[in-house]
């Protein structure tokens, strides 16, 4: 299955709409979608280097609109079928507890996760079931979004296909390690 929707995103990048598929990708891949929009955006990139900066500006405003969806799944669902279940288990308290504890980071989480190979859409929707300040959520998910789908078009911009083969296979690892040495570097500079 995963297959099938890799070869049909692949196919949605030469078509004459591309740019609306794009959008409709990244949308859904922020709440439902298993398949990232760089699959998408790679391709379009590569054939009309002149439209990158186009092409990650339509990622971004889709995937930020599709985490908002993602994060009223979380806040919606949470509250008619999440809590009535930990009602029923005697875990509100626990769930609470992990609330807090989520929205005091949640920015980091939704950072992380905005420009890493971590699915985005867990955290759109357990911002939402949270209660992560909704701001605060945008905010991050702004940056992390932009960061990740304009990087990408920079480098296919600036280096043309011959770079495809590292974004496909390394990029997410990079800013993984990124992310490590910030995290890192903010825990030296707090405990030091």
């Amino acid at each position: 299955m995963i297959k099938r929707l890799y070869n049909w995103t692949m196919a949605l990048a030469e078509a004459p709409y591309a740019l609306w598929a794009l959008g409709f990708v990244a949308f859904l891949e922020s709440s439902v979608f298993p398949i990232p929009p760089d699959i998408l955006m790679i391709p379009m990139i590569i054939a009309t280097p002149r439209r990158a900066f186009l092409i990650a500006g339509v990622a971004l405003v889709a995937s930020v609109l599709g985490g908002v969806f993602g994060y009223f799944i979380g806040w919606g669902l949470f509250e008619s079928v999440g809590r009535p279940v930990l009602e029923f288990y005697g875990k509100t308290d626990n769930f609470d507890a992990f609330a807090r504890t989520y929205n005091e980071w949640g920015a980091w989480a939704v950072l992380i996760a905005g420009v890493t190979p971590f699915p985005y859409k867990v955290i759109t929707i357990l911002s939402g079931s949270t209660g992560l300040s909704f701001p605060v959520f945008m905010i991050a998910s702004v940056i992390a979004r932009g960061l990740r789908f304009f990087i990408i078009a920079a480098l296919l911009w600036k280096f043309g296909a011959p770079i495809r083969t590292f974004i496909e296979k390394r990029l997410g690892l990079m800013f993984t390690l990124c992310v490590v040495g910030l995290i890192g570097g903010f825990y030296l500079v707090k405990f030091l």
